[in-house]
């Protein structure tokens, strides 16, 4: 079977079947992988610079034994047969796509909102945020499903498609320890500050083309979704992309907030401490639960948008 029949049937699968609780998952392994490695490189008292460096050494052993640990179960099971070979690639495959839940995930939200059981939504909401989610308001919660689904879409779809398009399911797979090690240790906190430092920028760098293509699909979405606006949605990225304090997440919000012609950014809370982000179309109102339900309509589109040129693209890689 060809690379791109297991692209294609990989997309299926993800959103027939999502993510499945029962299913074996690379993702937990690579998590474990990380809490092992910190575990073995850190010790108290070390400098700034051993940190940095230990933590550089964990990111990249990781990110490569995710690349050459897939690349070499392909090619096993390619040996033992076609079939075995075909079914191996697609399931890790299917495992680097996250089409289908976030879109479940995010519309259980919105679907809560709307039936007005916002405890309920904050609950789901805090699923799939870092925020604190216990007192938003309907705005509130609208406004962090439109900024998660617009990263996610970026993290979760496009960017594993396009590195599955250049670099077949192996490259796919680092991508995906490079993004899990980035929300384990990449934070600018006290304990992963140096730690933690070289996968934050690595992961700025692997997102970095997916990110702008992500703003590009929604701004192409936006015009074929009715409702949306293509051209706020172009107007808004190239104005604001860049207001974010993240080189990438400001590019698929900034479309989105066009798109959508609503306000993002403002005060989050973190574990009861707030964080201010700057205003994204500042010039928009407010968001709604009906605005949120537009975003994930977006999303799903620009996945699909994106599956397909992944496809032509895999197609001129080969």
């Amino acid at each position: 079977m060809s690379s791109r029949a297991i692209m294609a049937t990989a997309y299926l699968f993800d959103w027939i079947a999502g993510d499945p609780e029962w299913l074996p998952h690379p993702v937990r392994l690579i998590g474990k992988g990380v809490e092992e490695g910190e575990k073995i490189l850190r010790r108290p008292g070390q400098t700034p610079a051993v940190e940095l460096a230990v933590g550089g050494v964990l990111t990249f052993s990781l990110a490569a034994a995710a690349y050459i640990g897939t690349a070499r179960t392909i090619a096993r099971m390619r040996r033992r047969s076609r079939t075995s070979g075909f079914v191996t690639e697609t399931l890790l495959a299917w495992t680097c796509l996250a089409s289908r839940s976030l879109h479940d995930e995010a519309s259980a939200v919105t679907a809560s909102l709307e039936a007005d059981n916002i405890i309920l939504a904050r609950q789901l909401l805090a699923r799939i945020v870092g925020r604190d989610t216990q007192h938003l308001d309907t705005d509130e919660i609208s406004r962090a499903v439109i900024e998660t689904v617009a990263e996610s879409c970026s993290d979760g779809v496009i960017a594993p498609l396009f590195y599955m398009a250049v670099g077949g399911v192996p490259l796919a797979m680092a991508y995906k320890t490079i993004n899990t090690l980035d929300s384990m240790i990449g934070h600018a906190d006290e304990r992963y500050f140096y730690f933690g430092k070289v996968a934050a920028r690595l992961d700025d760098v692997a997102n970095f083309l997916p990110a702008r293509l992500t703003a590009l699909g929604i701004t192409t979405a936006a015009v074929i979704i009715q409702g949306a606006s293509g051209a706020n949605a172009l107007g808004t990225w190239l104005s604001d992309g860049r207001k974010h304090k993240s080189p990438n997440a400001g590019q698929p919000e900034s479309a989105m907030s066009g798109a959508l012609q609503v306000r993002l950014g403002g005060e989050n809370f973190y574990e009861g401490e707030p964080a201010s982000a700057p205003l994204i179309g500042e010039r928009f109102s407010r968001p709604s639960t009906h605005q949120a339900g537009q975003a994930i309509r977006i999303a799903a589109m620009v996945s699909a948008l994106g599956a397909v040129t992944a496809l032509l693209l895999r197609r001129r890689a080969r």
